[in-house]
């Protein structure tokens, strides 16, 4: 905005418009004695001392860049104020956040989920024939080795083999698993 100049013998006068009565002092000077009194709304309205203080000042650099509006405006608290409620309802319909700090943890215990896939693998290995069960509750206790599970089953090495492919196709089906899927995604 250009303002005229005013021309005198000795000196170069700036001749600005008149301010409203609202405006008698600087805009920087009223927006600041407004501050206290925008605390206190947003304070009401606010959850907590942060969000007041947001609110106060996002309502302060709207009004600063609406300046040239705010000039004209009779009743500046009254508009400050009306500013500062609608930016507050304006975050209500926002979806709502928690500052981090503020957070609470999740609320299911992440361990859940483990417990849960353990529990169906379990009911999954017990609906597998008995001799398929039995192989593959040896190799979840730690024994991989066919021949030492063959051992302990009684039977040939290539029938200890066949039956564990059986049983871990059978549970990739039961575990809605791709078929391919490696074992360790079963335990």
């Amino acid at each position: 905005m250009h303002l005229p100049l005013s021309l005198t013998a000795d000196r170069i006068q700036t001749v600005a418009p008149p301010l409203p009565q609202a405006l008698a002092q600087p805009l920087p000077k009223t927006l600041a004695e407004l501050h206290p009194d925008l605390m206190r709304l947003a304070r009401r309205l606010a959850g907590s001392e942060a969000e007041a203080q947001d609110l106060a000042q996002e309502t302060l650099l709207r009004l600063w860049r609406r300046r040239e509006e705010v000039a004209q405006v009779s009743d500046l608290r009254a508009y400050a104020r009306a500013t500062l409620r609608n930016l507050f309802r304006q975050g209500l319909r926002r979806a709502p956040h928690l500052p981090l700090e503020e957070a609470e943890g999740p609320s299911v215990d992440p361990e859940v989920f483990g417990t849960l896939a353990l529990s169906d693998l379990r009911g999954a290995i017990s609906r597998l024939p008995a001799d398929q069960a039995r192989l593959i509750t040896l190799v979840m206790s730690g024994e991989t080795s066919p021949a030492a599970l063959a051992r302990q089953i009684g039977c040939g090495v290539n029938t200890v083999m066949s039956r564990l492919a059986r049983a871990r196709a059978q549970l990739r089906r039961d575990m809605d698993l791709a078929p391919g899927a490696p074992v360790a995604s079963l335990l």
